[in-house]
């Protein structure tokens, strides 16, 4: 549509219509306010059933035995045995005596240098004959074939590396290696392994130490060292290590054993390494001083196929093993069962380390006198907790009361875009604090679930056998402030002597199940009711996962939506229907002066 903006008639058409438009759009700001403040009551909702939710999940951990029977455990000499007990362990006093510690298996082997002391990080294969029985012939080293992928040359060089060492010579001599230039050129080189000196121009060393290649021309830049096949030595070998009912410990090759294979360019260390890091269960290590390796399994007892005498617990399958590194089986010493007399008893356990009747003692040393341990209920760690929920239930209620007696200040409605703009970012927060204050004053969902959750520590739990029935039998009761509005007040000289005369009546009082409301104890009541509320709420409020269609605010608020596309479709066929009277009015008064000027021209 053509608009004439007061050409004839002088006026500010834009203004005008402007100035009208914004009568017309007051209908439309109170339905966007309505919208936001939809959306603040969602909001609130949501997070009152977020702090119901977390008091809920809080309150889970006083359902729990552990939350009461916290136990003190002492020990006469603790540099003999320490101990430490379960909420399920019974006070009493026990005597251990005639204590012989839980030992490891050990092997440690001769000296395996066979003149000057080996390196232990270099690798194997240069230091091979540094050890006794390690040259080709000894039927240790194992070859392996390898497929060499094609090597790229950066730069100019006579340089290039194989990704293995440990090479076979017999497997590279006699052998050629093709080099394919920038330009696809093929050049065909001889391996030698000898020397690296008086190379020919076609001619390539290779190190089978170190895998190193030197060519006897310079490799330009670009080109392509093709792929080849060769061998490289390696060692294997098993170790055979039982659990505590006697099966072999065994990895992903399931043959009674864990396995190992190393290539030659490996250091001893790294081997060691690699035992002591894998499921065989033992620590290995290299004694530069002694010249010795020396195995030990990481669990102590006696730990063995069987429990004949002299049956080892590491059995050593490989000559990498028996005749490099001087390992035998026979020079093991075995570990041992702990053997002690508990209370008179005398009993072995496979560890230092072990648990009787909800005790676990950890033996520090030999002994044969006996030493008490007493195990008695820690009463202060279940006042601690109870108080503690008592708190977080006072700060819940607190927040939820809070809510509910807010003041609504009804003359603080949601800012429009205009009235926002016009103010400062401080004064808009402070307006949109008033404008959300009271949104959920005295709402119904909230206040019966608060009125729910007071009453669910007034009732007397049924069924119970105990000394307590009621909260105020253990010293916990409501606030006399009405103002407080439910909050609960701790006597800690009754709640103290509770636990002291029977800890285990006031752990069914929070904690006891049951069918019924009524035989439930307190915290499983809460629970229930704040169950209850929130999917309440949810209803009205929904999740931030939820479509809004799910809820009620949520198809509140599509409604509202639907109301605002309507709104501003009127809106614009208002806003055109102004615009094309006035363009009539232009016409009108252009045709008007038109007319005036021709009827005074007719007349001079």
């Amino acid at each position: 549509m053509v608009r004439i903006g007061g050409l004839a008639s002088g006026m500010d058409i834009d203004q005008l219509v402007s100035d009208l438009m914004k009568a017309e759009r007051i209908p439309l700001d109170k339905i966007k306010q309505k919208k936001q403040t939809t959306e603040w009551q969602r909001d609130q909702y949501r997070e009152m059933n977020r702090l119901l939710k977390e008091f809920s999940d809080a309150a889970f951990n006083m359902t729990l035995q552990s939350s009461y029977f916290v136990k003190n455990t002492s020990s006469a000499d603790e540099t003999k045995v320490k101990a430490t007990a379960t909420s399920v362990a019974g006070n009493a006093t026990y005597t251990l005596s005639n204590v012989q510690m839980a030992t490891s298996a050990q092997n440690v082997s001769d000296t395996i240098s066979a003149g000057s002391k080996i390196d232990p990080t270099k690798s194997l294969w240069e230091q091979r004959g540094q050890f006794n029985n390690f040259g080709e012939a000894d039927g240790v080293w194992q070859q392996k074939d390898i497929t060499q992928s094609a090597i790229s040359i950066t730069s100019d060089t006579t340089k290039a590396k194989l990704a293995k060492g440990a090479l076979v010579a017999t497997s590279l001599n006699g052998n050629t290696i093709t080099v394919k230039d920038k330009d696809g050129n093929d050049q065909i080189y001889n391996i030698r392994t000898d020397d690296a000196t008086n190379l020919a121009a076609d001619d390539v060393f290779i190190d089978v130490n170190t895998g190193d290649m030197t060519f006897g021309q310079e490799l330009s830049k670009g080109s392509t060292i093709q792929s080849f096949n060769y061998q490289h030595h390696y060692v294997s070998f098993s170790i055979t290590t039982y659990d505590k009912d006697g099966n072999p410990i065994e990895d992903e090759q399931e043959n009674g054993a864990v396995n190992f294979e190393f290539d030659g360019t490996t250091s001893l260390n790294t081997i060691l390494s690699k035992i002591s890091d894998s499921k065989a269960g033992i620590s290995a290590f290299y004694d530069e001083g002694t010249d010795k390796v020396m195995l030990t399994r990481k669990d102590t007892g006696k730990l063995a196929s069987s429990s004949a005498p002299g049956d080892p617990q590491m059995k050593l399958n490989g000559l990498f093993l028996t005749d490099v590194l001087k390992l035998n089986e026979a020079n093991e010493t075995s570990g041992t069962d702990a053997s002690f007399e508990l209370n008179g008893l005398a009993t072995t356990r496979k560890s230092n380390t072990f648990t009787i009747s909800g005790v676990t003692y950890t033996l520090q040393d030999n002994f044969t006198d006996p030493v008490r341990v007493s195990v008695t209920n820690d009463t202060q760690k279940a006042f601690d907790n109870i108080k503690e929920f008592v708190t977080k239930y006072n700060d819940l209620i607190a927040k939820v009361n809070g809510k509910l007696t807010e003041e609504r200040y009804r003359d603080y409605q949601p800012l429009t875009d205009e009235e926002r703009e016009s103010l400062s970012d401080k004064q808009a927060e402070m307006w949109d604090e008033k404008a959300q204050s009271g949104l959920l004053r005295n709402d119904s969902f909230l206040s019966s679930g608060v009125n729910q959750l007071r009453s669910n520590w007034y009732g007397v739990v049924e069924g119970m056998t105990g000394s307590f029935k009621h909260l105020t039998d253990i010293g916990i009761s409501t606030s006399n402030n009405y103002r407080e509005r439910g909050k609960l007040v701790i006597n800690e000289t009754k709640l103290k002597e509770a636990l002291d005369n029977d800890l285990q009546s006031v752990m069914e009082m929070f904690s006891k199940d049951g069918n019924t409301t009524s035989e439930k104890g307190i915290v499983r009541r809460l629970r229930d009711s704040i169950t209850e509320t929130v999917s309440k709420i949810e209803q009205k409020a929904g999740r931030s996962t939820w479509t809004n269609t799910q809820f009620v605010l949520g198809r509140d608020l599509r409604d509202i939506d639907s109301q605002i596309t309507r709104f501003e479709d009127r809106l614009k066929q208002v806003e055109d229907r102004y615009w094309r009277q006035f363009t009539a009015m232009e016409k009108a008064i252009q045709n008007s002066n038109a007319q005036s000027m021709q009827l005074s021209q007719y007349f001079s």
